[in-house]
């Protein structure tokens, strides 16, 4: 085991609501009916009119169901309450003790949030002009937790190297422009930039996670030289979202991908789709797996429970789809038996392997590209990256609108950090190694990105397991706290903190010969950069160039 050095050196809210709001939830009985919705600025009509009266007496309060999609008995009668008083819950539990048997209230945090207009008939507000758009992937990201913070920067560019953009679009015009000409590939790039940072709160279609940035379009391909990429990088943009691939390493290519890096610019690429079942984790795809790159794969997001989504096939087979922090689309049962462990199908996955960074959700998202060229309504069925790459793309877009002077380690280290560890659910264990850190968050990496540079704040690295990866932090938070995470095996900890390092309960740092730990106080600690352009910014040459990495199996494919 290697030794741990610590060095010490003496050198907008809601609408009427935000943090002053209560936020609680509220449990029906298991013999009441469900209740009818009471949104912000509707009277209340739940069924009961004293309840009704009691409500409506606290202007602007919200009664919505808190779990849509649960078949839990438990969860699914229970409400969520938004008020502006902190007693209401506890209220209406004296009241109707014959409708309500419990009520929680959530912590102050969890009021700290933001709901663009736009945001889907998920918006417990209610205040949306898009109520059939079911855009619940942005609650599984805690999108609206990250949008308290920040809803992004024109200042930031996400480069969108994929099919041809309208930048006359309502959500795209006056923040984007088309760098090189592309073909329309089926409204495939108008998907990715919107999912990445279609305008919000406008009204109209979706908001993209980093939706007050900028966006940058090019073509795609040119896998050799990546050139439209490396055009990007030099044009100014900070984030560059390849949702393609190819399963040919470029030695040239690598090269380009480490002059984006010194540039200052950051590649996000799909790992593609290839199903376990072809490739078993065997088959990496470019740019994805290049060295320098933040390769994406895909994870389920909606359902909390197998349970919650059994269906049966033409067999009569039964099978759960889209079951949340699942890396497979589909789940069967052993022997059609559904008290059995379900297991993941593998032909349900997306490409997985070893250098996948983390995981977005893919199926069930806005088809933005059928909205704009078709005008309908529909999601996504399959469990595609592409649609999956631009939520990360988007995310750290919000990380550098609050600071711009994140290095590529730094993000990659705040996106593990504060990624879902799926590791202990037993359909995911004989993939583990294969979809790197777990599943995004967007909310805990920007609030982690704000925390991080305010020293007003607590910074807490927590819930997770490493065994690999080099982790940066720099730290000017009032206290940088450690919980429940553990750093072994090869992965290397190097956390610069100004004020404070607290090490909580369930912490391991016992990394081996291959790793090492370093927690060093620095009372100077800054987070000063030179420019904001990528390419005024202090060139990083990578320590050593990985060793070619070459495709598995058809080069062809």
């Amino acid at each position: 085991m290697r030794p741990i050095v610590l060095l010490l050196f003496c050198f907008w809210s809601v609408l009427v609501f935000g943090q002053e709001a209560s936020w609680s939830y509220i449990r029906l009985k298991p013999e009441v009916p469900m209740l009818l919705d009471k949104l912000a600025e509707e009277e209340a009509r739940t069924g009961n009119t004293a309840l009704d009266s009691k409500l409506n007496a606290v202007p602007n309060s919200i009664l919505r169901k808190a779990f849509l999609y649960s078949k839990n008995p438990v969860l699914s009668r229970t409400y969520l309450l938004i008020s502006a008083s902190e007693t209401l819950a506890a209220d209406l539990m004296e009241a109707f003790p014959e409708i309500f048997e419990f009520y929680e209230n959530l912590r102050p945090e969890d009021a700290k949030v933001f709901y663009p207009n736009d945001y889907g008939s998920t918006n417990p507000l209610g205040t949306t002009t898009t109520e059939g758009f079911t855009l619940d992937y942005l609650d599984y990201l805690d999108a609206p937790k990250a949008w308290y913070y920040t809803t992004g920067s024109r200042d930031i560019i996400i480069g969108i190297s994929d099919g041809s953009l309208d930048t006359t679009r309502v959500d795209f015009k006056g923040k984007s422009k088309q760098l090189r000409n592309s073909s329309l590939s089926k409204g495939h790039g108008y998907s990715i930039s919107a999912n990445a940072a279609a305008q919000g709160n406008n009204g109209y279609g979706i908001p993209g996670i980093c939706y007050d940035c900028s966006i940058y379009g090019t073509s795609y391909g040119h896998f050799k030289t990546l050139e439209q990429l490396v055009e990007l990088s030099y044009a100014g943009a900070h984030v560059i979202n390849c949702s393609w691939g190819s399963p040919i390493y470029y030695e040239t290519a690598q090269q380009a991908i480490y002059e984006i890096y010194n540039n200052g610019s950051i590649v996000v690429a799909a790992a593609h789709n290839k199903d376990w079942k072809v490739t078993k984790g065997q088959k990496p795809y470019y740019p994805a797996s290049y060295d320098k790159v933040i390769s994406v794969s895909a994870v389920m997001h909606r359902y909390d429970d197998p349970a919650d989504n059994i269906l049966i096939d033409v067999k009569g087979n039964y099978y759960s789809a889209n079951i949340k922090n699942i890396v497979g689309r589909t789940m069967g049962y052993p022997n059609n038996d559904l008290t059995a462990q379900p297991f993941v199908w593998p032909v349900s996955t997306a490409n997985l392997n070893k250098e996948v960074d983390i995981l977005a959700p893919s199926v069930g998202l806005f088809s933005y590209s059928k909205f704009i060229l078709n005008d309908t309504i529909s999601y996504s069925i399959s469990e595609t990256t592409s649609g999956a790459t631009p939520l990360v793309s988007g995310t750290i877009g919000l990380m550098l609108s609050l600071n711009l002077c994140l290095s590529f380690e730094e993000v990659e280290s705040i996106l593990k950090a504060t990624s879902t560890n799926i590791d202990d659910l037993e359909p995911n264990k004989r993939f583990k190694g294969y979809y790197g850190s777990g599943a995004l968050n967007t909310g805990r990496a920007v609030t982690l990105t704000h925390h991080l540079m305010n020293p007003q704040e607590v910074a807490e690295l927590v819930n997770q397991r490493f065994d690999r990866w080099d982790f940066e932090f720099r730290s000017l938070a009032k206290n940088t706290v450690l919980r429940n995470q553990v750093f072994t095996g090869t992965a290397t900890l190097d956390l610069k903190a100004k004020q404070g390092i607290e090490l909580q309960d369930g912490v391991l740092l016992a990394p081996d010969v291959g790793g090492s730990i370093l927690l060093e106080m620095d009372p100077e600690l800054d987070f000063s950069c030179p420019e904001k352009l990528p390419e005024n910014r202090e060139i990083i040459m990578p320590d050593k160039a990985k060793e070619p990495k070459r495709s598995f199996g058809n080069r062809g494919n």
